[in-house]
């Protein structure tokens, strides 16, 4: 039983690739491309091998696209 809540947790934890598109200010398949790349880890469930996102790994990507956006700027 409750490895079974600790599941459904770890579900619910994970985002949609609609939920990242609209967090992120960016079109689905932006979101998809992105994850085919291997800038943004991406999870599959279930047997039509849909996308989940952990939040930790959005928050991560956008922690260093703003490193490489500061990099960049202070570059002359």
């Amino acid at each position: 039983m409750k490895s079974e809540m600790a599941d459904y947790e770890r579900m619910n934890s994970m985002l949609t690739v609609r939920e990242v598109a609209e967090l992120l200010h960016v079109h689905p398949n932006t979101v998809k491309r992105w994850s085919d790349r291997g800038r943004i880890a991406t999870y599959r469930i279930s047997s039509r091998g849909d996308r989940r996102y952990r939040l930790q790994d959005i928050e991560r990507f956008l922690a260093e696209l703003a490193e490489d956006r500061e990099g960049a700027g202070s570059v002359r």
